[in-house]
């Protein structure tokens, strides 16, 4: 009895981490696309309201879904609390902190850090370029993240059971 709750035990445990493996891949198009929805809407706040940078993240924080709101409020909070830091050095902070709480891989921060560096120094219409050219980029980004999802998702719910599967078959 005790061994067929340990078998259970184990392939269950097996089983969820790889759907937990999983998950990551699938979430993280959903969270790229939401970092697009998020930029986009930066990019409406500067470019039709004209809204001065600290106040469209902050408006535009409110209008998107996790993790890039988290992002954004990061990014206001060190901007209202920290005056001695430089936006560019608020925007790195802010991505720092939220990035391991992400799905979200490397390349997606690089394109946000370079996009970072040029907020806040130039006019309106050169933030607006820059903007765009990082949501271009995220959503090549975008684009590799669905591929993988569907290459790899499916890969790591059955190497999960299988793993386990085969821990249980050794042990017993």
């Amino acid at each position: 009895m005790v061994k067929l709750i340990g078998a259970a035990l184990i392939l269950f445990a097996g089983t969820m981490i790889g759907f937990v493996q999983a998950s990551r891949f699938t979430s993280r198009p959903n969270q790229i696309r939401q970092l697009i929805y998020a930029l986009t809407r930066l990019e409406t706040e500067i470019g039709y309201g004209f809204t001065p940078l600290p106040e469209a993240i902050g408006r535009s924080s409110a209008m998107v879904q996790e993790p890039a709101s988290g992002f954004l409020r990061e990014v206001k909070r060190r901007l209202d609390e920290q005056s001695e830091l430089t936006f560019r050095e608020c925007w790195e902070q802010a991505a720092a902190h939220i990035w391991p709480n992400t799905a979200m891989r490397q390349q997606e921060q690089a394109a946000l850090m370079r996009l970072g560096s040029t907020l806040g120094i130039s006019d309106r219409e050169d933030q607006i370029k820059h903007l765009k050219l990082a949501m271009q980029q995220l959503h090549a980004e975008e684009e590799l993240a669905r591929e993988d999802a569907s290459r790899f998702a499916k890969m790591w719910k059955s190497l999960g059971v299988l793993t386990a599967l085969l821990v249980v078959i050794l042990i017993f």
